[in-house]
């Protein structure tokens, strides 16, 4: 599981993103890079990293459930996941 502070870190950087969103779309359709320059470093979407919801997990990340495979596969297998069963044939 992920240091509590490293999922605090993400969750703020997602929130700056989202923030100046607009603003970072109308000054890229403007042309204005030094604008873009002035906007803080952690505004911009590719710094944000998926990770998983509930354990904060960074590796094996399922974009479709927003959980990591580990954590899917437990959920999945105590059928707290509607709709997935585990293959058996």
């Amino acid at each position: 599981m992920a240091r509590e502070s490293i999922k605090a870190r993400e969750r703020k950087r997602a929130k700056l993103v989202a923030q100046y969103a607009e603003k970072r779309r109308a000054l890229k359709e403007a042309g204005d890079y030094v604008g873009l320059d002035k906007l803080p470093r952690n505004s911009s979407a590719v710094r944000l990293h998926n990770r998983c919801r509930l354990t904060g997990r960074p590796k094996g990340y399922m974009r479709k459930f927003g959980i990591s495979r580990v954590t899917f596969r437990e959920m999945a297998s105590e059928g707290k996941i509607p709709g997935v069963t585990k293959a058996s044939w």
